[in-house]
């Protein structure tokens, strides 16, 4: 069998070099998909072909980099440091994935659901998990979180005003929605807050100042601390709703440092009432907005 011309092997040879040395985008938080392999395979690369001598000069510099910098497989140019959550290298004398920043270590991630036969992998975790004020007033989750905000805002000089959460009048993160139901149907009302210290959480209706539930056995009231840290969450639940509920009901939360409130209004319709008046008219009235149908951790509180 005849050689191939020296133009047929090199063609892969370029197309490889080429989607190789693609650099990720900069400013962007990588993932553990291809691109994130690639960074690996581009420093295994470089490993192969050796370290040049060192000239700082000529190294260009990091941009983007949230979790801040640490040095190249050779010891000479700053690169950006991996985030939490990101893929990283057990072994410090390993340069695949790259070295977690600043107050983040890399461990195992024993701590998420794994199918039978699988194999923790190495995540960047921050060190501290204890929650801290920031400059700007805000609560942050860690350290970690509020260096990758102060990073990504420089002009905002954010700092930490001191250890624990900030001191807040309540927020509500979650608040109740109106509805409509037939009579002799159950309804539940939801509202959650987030204050330090801790908000208390009272029912209203039609701007009365008698709280829920009373003496009313139908009505009742529930709560309980969460989702998130320094939250509470507070339920009013109707059973068998009668035309005298119909109103507005107000969720109420207050501390030491303030209050807040939210209404919602609840529709009552008999059966005859439901079958005269029709059924798409009123069922936007029952549908929770989307940006309200879930509450999601941010980088802070």
């Amino acid at each position: 069998m005849p050689p191939l011309p020296a133009a047929a092997l090199a063609l892969p040879l370029l197309l490889l070099l080429l989607v190789v040395r693609t650099p990720p985008p900069t400013g962007a938080r990588p993932s553990p998909g291809p691109d994130y392999l690639r960074r690996g395979w581009l420093r295994l690369l470089a490993e192969g072909e050796g370290c040049a001598p060192c000239r700082p000069e000529e190294c260009a510099p990091p941009r983007g980099c949230l979790a801040g910098w640490v040095r190249d497989p050779c010891g000479c140019c700053l690169e950006c440091a991996n985030l939490e959550g990101q893929l990283c290298d057990l072994d410090p004398n390993a340069h695949f994935y790259g070295r977690c920043g600043e107050q983040l270590e890399c461990r195992l991630d024993t701590g998420s659901d794994l199918s039978r036969g699988e194999v923790p992998e190495p995540l960047c975790a921050c060190r501290s998990q204890r929650p801290l004020c920031g400059s700007d007033g805000h609560t942050y989750a860690q350290i970690c979180r509020l260096q990758e905000v102060a990073r990504a805002r420089p002009d905002a000089n954010l700092t930490v005003a001191h250890p624990g959460p900030c001191e807040s009048g309540p927020q509500i993160v979650l608040h109740p929605y109106d509805t409509w139901n037939v009579t002799g149907q159950d309804v539940i009302f939801g509202c959650e807050v987030f204050a330090y210290p801790m908000a208390s959480i009272e029912w209203r209706k039609d701007g009365l100042d008698i709280q829920l539930p009373g003496d009313d056995p139908h009505i009742s009231v529930q709560f309980r601390g969460g989702p998130q840290r320094f939250e509470v969450t507070g339920w009013l639940q109707i059973q068998a709703v009668r035309p005298s509920d119909e109103g507005t009901y107000r969720c109420l939360a207050r501390n030491a440092l303030g209050q807040v409130e939210a209404p919602a209004s609840l529709t009552v319709l008999t059966p005859d009432q439901l079958n005269s008046t029709g059924i798409p008219q009123l069922r936007s009235l029952n549908l929770l907005p989307e940006e309200e149908a879930e509450s999601e951790e941010s980088d802070y509180y």
